[in-house]
């Protein structure tokens, strides 16, 4: 039996690693964690039976207690960031998956490694904030890190065995999001409803605004570097709409090895909670008899302008990353709210990294004061 806690159960990667659990008798959940979600939060409670949950707001961790008081009394809801502490180091779980969205999972993620849980890492702010921080750190600590995003994954698995074979790229797919081909005047009259129309994956709201952006991909570009340690010359982002082709990784003999599957995410997910072993998962299979071709396109980077903004932050280093990621996070959560258009979203992390200076080896302290400063910036130039 495998003991499971996840930062974020009722986001998209939560629901879908629940999703995996309940169809395996081997995983047992017991600790989760929500923002606001109560009502969702409270069916979980009811079918998983979890020994503890957080509740990021007090006012809704005391609402919770009193809905879910008949029938699990033994179930401890707590809150705030201790909360969320107490649900990533809690002693009964071998593994945390890090569903959590935001740089509020860096210091969860540092107490479970601290306490020797392996992370199914979902949670990309971490590495791409933090990454110079969490790796040595689990190092140290021997705990696997393990990608459950679906092109970090793809890159795992064919890397699985090469451990003495040196690699000559990485090569990460990007679906191209659901504006490729456009022009900067045509995403100029792009809205809301348009941006959280994905051609091919079903997610959260704001990984979908990142993938319309390409700043997704340009934080999986950074979250690469740390997890296979590479130079950032040695990430091709390479655009396959189809999604069909998860990624690939050139070792320096040329040969080419790719991992392929349908658009799934509880694949990465049960690889990551199983590995290295494999089980059986229900759903489709790729049926290469009516798959007639796979298409592949170089990613537009400047109209796209969120792959660009990630290379330059890698390429500066310190806490350039820290300032490229706070400020899409605040950017897309205005323009969530439509209190800012869509190229604005480019406006707000251009201005920010311009602006900024420069730490060179970045203390968890002053990532999180960077954060700080990078909203205190926006917030005094776009007023909403």
């Amino acid at each position: 039996m495998k003991n499971i806690a996840i930062l974020g159960s009722t986001g998209s990667i939560g629901t879908q690693t629940l999703d995996v659990i309940r169809y395996n008798d081997d995983l047992n959940l017991v600790a989760i964690s929500a923002g606001s979600n109560i009502a969702l939060l409270e069916e979980q409670i009811r079918e998983f039976h979890p020994q503890l949950v957080a509740v990021w707001s007090e006012i809704k961790a005391k609402e919770l207690r009193l809905a879910i008081a008949d029938v699990t009394p033994t179930c401890k809801v707590v809150s705030g960031m201790e909360g969320l502490l107490e649900v990533a180091t809690i002693e009964s779980s071998d593994i945390l998956v890090t569903a959590i969205v935001g740089m509020i999972g860096i210091q969860p993620t540092i107490a479970a490694i601290r306490a020797g849980k392996d992370i199914g890492l979902a949670n990309k702010e971490t590495l791409v904030t933090a990454g110079h921080i969490i790796m040595p750190l689990a190092k140290e600590n021997n705990v696997s890190i393990l990608p459950v995003d679906s092109e970090h994954s793809a890159i795992f698995q064919c890397l699985n065995g090469e451990k003495d074979n040196k690699i000559s790229k990485i090569l990460l797919t990007a679906s191209g999001g659901p504006f490729r081909g456009m022009t900067k005047e045509d995403l100029e009259l792009v809205t809301l409803e348009m941006a959280l129309k994905h051609p091919n994956w079903a997610m959260g709201r704001k990984i979908t605004i990142d993938s319309a952006t390409m700043v997704n991909k340009g934080l999986e570009v950074i979250e690469a570097k740390w997890l296979f340690d590479v130079e950032p010359s040695q990430i091709e982002v390479v655009v396959q709409p189809q999604s069909i082709i998860h990624s690939m990784v050139e070792f320096e003999d040329g040969a080419v090895m790719a991992q392929l599957g349908t658009p799934d995410m509880r694949l990465p997910i049960q690889f990551a909670l199983y590995y290295p072993k494999r089980k059986y998962l229900p759903g489709d299979r790729l049926d290469f008899s009516m798959l007639s071709e796979i298409k592949f396109e170089k990613p537009d980077m400047d109209t796209f302008l969120g792959l660009k903004f990630a290379y330059d932050s890698l390429h500066v280093g310190g806490s350039m990353p820290t300032v490229m990621n706070a400020a899409n996070e605040l950017a897309v959560a205005k323009f969530l709210n439509k209190k800012v258009s869509f190229l604005e979203i480019y406006e707000m992390i251009d201005f920010c990294m311009q602006h900024h200076r420069l730490i060179e080896n970045p203390t968890v302290e002053e990532i999180l004061s960077t954060e700080q400063w990078v909203y205190e910036t926006i917030e005094s130039r776009w007023i909403s």
